[in-house]
């Protein structure tokens, strides 16, 4: 080994697994009901087992992933009870937070979100769907950002890759595209009661889009 080599920090690897699979599971390469194994992860990933497991554990605190028992653990099923759940804290949360971004926003703000609705149009022409979820979810990230709330911010982290998740399933891009760019406009008005219907509006549609495609069915 050269002397130059640089040995990563157990942290870091840790991590570095840890988004890979979390990256897997909601991009649909790791489906529900996929049995996670460690040994098979750690040879795929160039890594020892550690890591594997300990991203493992942060997965089940994330949501994604449970133990069926002592020796197996699988990718969640989800339910439509977890979908109501996570979509009425969107609800409370998202919306409240475009009207604070509608009142708080600097040209600046307002900018980065034009550039990723560019590049959400262009990855929807393309139909590429992890591109998309990937955008989209930086452009609610960014809204919320802008809405200058810290607590507001924590709040949502736990369960930012959930909703990534559920929100992938919604295949339904040109209408999304739409849909974002109305919720822009709003928020670049200055009117926080605009941009909080438009939230509104678009939380309760996805909601009732992700329902279809993970159910086959209306939501109740």
């Amino acid at each position: 080994m050269s002397s130059t080599t640089k040995i990563e920090p157990l942290g870091a690897v840790r991590e570095r697994v840890l988004a890979t699979l979390r990256q897997d599971i909601i991009a649909g390469r790791l489906r529900p009901g996929d049995r996670l194994v460690e040994r098979e992860l750690a040879e795929r990933l160039g890594v020892s087992r550690v890591p594997v497991r300990e991203a493992i554990r942060a997965l089940v605190a994330e949501g994604f992933v449970h133990f069926e028992s002592a020796r197996r653990t699988v990718v969640r099923r989800l339910t439509p009870a977890d979908v109501k759940e996570l979509f009425e804290l969107r609800e409370a949360l998202e919306v409240y937070a475009a009207g604070l971004a509608a009142a708080r926003a600097t040209p600046k703000d307002l900018a980065e979100v034009e550039q990723l609705l560019d590049q959400a149009a262009t990855a929807t022409e393309a139909g590429d769907a992890e591109a998309i979820t990937d955008i989209n979810s930086r452009l609610h990230d960014r809204i919320v950002a802008m809405a200058d709330n810290n607590l507001l911010i924590e709040a949502l982290e736990p369960v930012a890759g959930r909703l990534r998740w559920m929100t992938r399933r919604n295949e339904e891009w040109p209408q999304l595209l739409v849909e974002h760019r109305e919720l822009y406009e709003a928020i670049a008005s200055g009117d926080p009661a605009r941009a909080r219907a438009h939230a509104l509006a678009h939380v309760r549609t996805n909601y009732r889009s992700t329902v279809r495609q993970l159910f086959g069915e209306e939501p109740g």
